[in-house]
C-alpha cells in the first residue's frame, strides 16, 4: 500500500477513472498540496496513472468545462514507487510542453506497524497582520526528510479574525508525521490567511514528535512562534505569539507481522472428511485413494496450506482430526476423532506426521457419514476459548476442514461459526471433488453476513471457502495464497477488537526479534 502526495489538482487512474482531487490553492504558481492519495500497490501489475492540473474559476466551477487545463502527465505507479520522488514536465493535450511547468509526486509506503496520532493546537497573542481586523491564522506542519527537503504533513483550517485561535483536532499517521521516527525534525509555520493567496508570515518554530510527547507529560506544551526577520531587526523582540499543544493522543495500529513477531503462535488443526461419499480408498476412483506416484486432493490441499502455517508454530505439532467414519475398536460413528487414534494427544509431528497418520488411518476405519462439521468447530473453539481467557495475543487457531460434500448439520455449523467468531480462530474449508458446493458459500461471509439459525450475526468474517477443483492445474502456492489470503486480516481484526497489543518476543530465543522492521 502506498500513500502518494500529489502536486496536482486531479488524479485520474485506471482507465481514466477519477480517484481523488487535491484541495484548491489560490493565486499560486508554485502550489504545495496537503492532500494525500492512498492507492493499493501491486508489484505484479502495471497500474497506469494520469495527473492533471487545472486553473479553476470560482468554487462552483470545480470540475466544469470552464476550468483551464494547465497540463497533465501519464506514468505508472511502479515508476513513482521506484523513484520515490518523481518530477515530470506537464504536457498539453497536443503533447507539447506546458512551458516550464512540472509536477512532482512523492510516494511513501504505509507501513504495517503504523499508527496515528490526534493533535490539538491553539495559539496566544499572535501578531496582528491586518489593518482593519485581526489576523486569520492557520498552522502548517512540515516533516524534514533525510535530504533536508520539507514535506507538508498537515494544514489546519483558518480561524477568522482571532489572535488566540483554537484549531480543530486532527488526525495524522505517524508515518506521514515523522516516518515513524520520533526524533525526526518537524517545522511548524503560522500564517495570516489572505484570500488572494499572498498569506502573511507570522512565525515559526521547530520541534519533534518526541518533544511533543515529553512537553505534554511535563506540562510545558508551548513554543515561541518566531519571525526570524523581526528577531534580527528588533532588539527586544521575543516572539510573535506562542503556539500551544493542547492535547496529544497516540493510537497504535498493529499489523499481522507485529503480532507474529511479538510471539503469537499459529495453532494449526486439520479436519478430514471420511464419509462414504468419498469412495472406497482401495479403489483408484476414490478421493482417498493413495497413489504412490501422486498425492490425492486431500493431501495436496493439506500440504499446500500446512507448509505455510508450520512456519508460525514453534513446536511444529499439529492437531489432526477426522469426522464421518466408524472407528475402532467399537466402530461407532465419530465426528471428532484423532486420526492417530490417541484421544489424549491428537497432535502429529509436522506436516509429514499428519500425512503419515492420515495414510495409516485409512485401512483401520470404515467410511460412513453423515458430513457433520459442527463438532470439530466446537472442539477447536474450546481450545481457542481457553486461549482467550489468558488476555494475551499469544496463540491464534486455524482450522482447515477438507470435505467432499455439503455439510449435513448446516444449522449447528452456522451456530458454531457465530460462536467461534468471538474467539481467536479462523476456519478454512476446502471442497474436494466435483460435488455441488453452492450451499457452502453460505458459510463464507464474503457475499453477506453469516447468521446463526436464531439470526445472530457473526462478529467478524472468519470463514474462507475454496473449491479445490479451481486449483487442480495450479501450483500449490496459488492454492495456499488463496485460502490463507484473509487470515492476516482476521488475526488483526480479532486482537484489535479485544484491544490486545502484540506481546514482547522472548529475547532469549535465538529467533527473537527486538521489534518490527523500521
Amino acid at each position: 500500500m502506498m500513500a502518494l502526495q500529489a502536486f496536482a489538482y486531479y488524479l485520474l487512474c485506471f482507465s481514466g477513472t477519477e480517484v481523488d482531487r487535491t484541495e484548491v490553492i489560490k493565486s499560486s504558481l508554485h502550489p504545495v498540496f496537503s492532500k494525500v492519495f492512498t492507492l493499493d500497490y501491486y508489484f505484479e501489475e502495471v497500474q497506469k496513472l494520469r495527473f492533471e492540473a487545472y486553473d479553476i474559476h470560482g468554487h462552483c466551477s470545480i470540475g466544469s468545462q470552464d476550468d483551464d487545463f494547465l497540463g497533465g502527465v501519464e506514468c505508472t505507479l511502479g515508476q513513482i514507487v521506484a523513484q520515490k520522488k518523481m518530477t515530470r514536465a506537464l504536457l498539453l493535450k497536443n503533447g507539447k510542453h506546458a512551458g516550464k511547468s512540472t509536477i512532482t509526486v512523492i510516494a511513501e509506503e504505509i507501513s504495517g506497524n503504523n499508527g496515528y496520532v490526534e493533535l490539538s493546537f491553539r495559539a496566544k497573542k499572535l501578531d496582528d497582520k491586518d489593518l482593519f481586523s485581526k489576523s486569520d491564522p492557520f498552522l502548517e506542519i512540515y516533516r524534514i526528510n533525510d535530504d533536508q527537503s520539507e514535506q507538508l504533513v498537515y494544514r489546519t483550517e483558518v480561524v477568522k479574525n482571532n489572535l488566540n485561535p483554537v484549531w480543530e483536532t486532527f488526525k495524522v499517521s505517524l508515518n506521514s508525521l515523522c516516518s515513524c521516527e520520533e526524533k525526526r525534525p518537524l517545522k511548524c509555520l503560522v500564517w495570516d490567511y489572505d484570500s488572494r493567496g499572498k498569506h502573511d508570515f507570522i512565525g515559526e518554530f521547530s520541534t519533534t514528535f518526541e518533544e511533543m510527547q515529553k512537553a505534554l507529560e511535563e506540562d510545558k506544551v508551548q513554543w515561541d512562534c518566531v519571525n526570524p526577520k523581526y528577531k534580527t531587526k528588533k532588539r527586544n523582540y521575543k516572539n510573535s505569539g506562542v503556539v500551544i499543544l493542547s492535547d496529544l493522543k497516540i493510537h497504535r495500529v498493529y499489523s499481522f507481522l507485529d503480532y507474529i513477531m511479538g510471539g503469537c503462535q499459529i495453532h494449526f488443526t486439520v479436519a478430514i472428511d471420511f464419509t462414504a461419499s468419498n469412495g472406497d480408498p482401495r479403489n483408484s476412483c476414490s478421493l482417498h485413494y493413495i497413489n504412490p506416484y501422486q498425492p490425492n486432493e486431500y493431501l495436496k490441499a493439506l500440504i499446500a496450506v500446512g507448509e505455510i502455517c508450520q512456519d508460525y508454530d514453534s513446536d511444529k505439532k499439529f492437531s489432526a482430526l477426522g469426522f464421518g467414519a466408524r472407528i475402532p475398536p467399537k466402530y461407532e460413528v465419530s465426528h471428532d476423532f484423532a486420526i492417530n487414534f490417541n484421544q489424549d494427544d491428537d497432535e502429529c509431528e509436522g506436516i509429514q506426521g499428519v500425512v503419515e497418520s492420515y495414510q495409516s488411518c485409512l485401512p483401520k476405519i470404515q467410511l460412513y457419514g453423515p458430513t457433520n462439521v459442527a463438532p470439530i468447530i466446537a472442539k477447536v473453539a474450546r481450545m481457542a476459548a481457553a486461549e482467550e481467557r489468558t488476555g494475551e495475543a499469544s496463540q491464534y487457531y486455524i482450522l482447515l476442514i477438507l470435505t467432499d460434500g455439503v455439510v449435513t448439520d448446516m444449522a449447528d455449523t452456522r451456530e458454531a461459526i457465530v460462536r467461534a467468531s468471538y474467539l481467536p480462530m479462523s476456519i478454512i474449508i476446502v471442497g474436494v471433488g466435483n460435488a455441488d458446493f453452492t450451499d457452502m458459500q453460505i458459510l463464507d461471509g464474503d457475499d453477506g453476513v453469516l447468521r446463526s439459525p436464531k439470526g445472530e450475526p457473526v462478529l467478524r468474517d472468519i470463514v474462507q471457502f475454496v473449491p479445490f477443483r479451481e486449483f487442480k492445474n495450479a501450483s500449490a502456492t496459488a492454492l495456499a495464497k488463496c485460502v490463507l489470503a484473509e487470515v492476516p486480516k482476521q488475526v488483526v481484526e480479532y486482537y484489535s477488537h479485544k484491544e490486545l497489543p502484540p506481546r514482547c518476543p522472548n529475547m532469549d530465543s535465538p529467533d527473537a526479534s527486538p521489534g518490527p522492521p523500521q
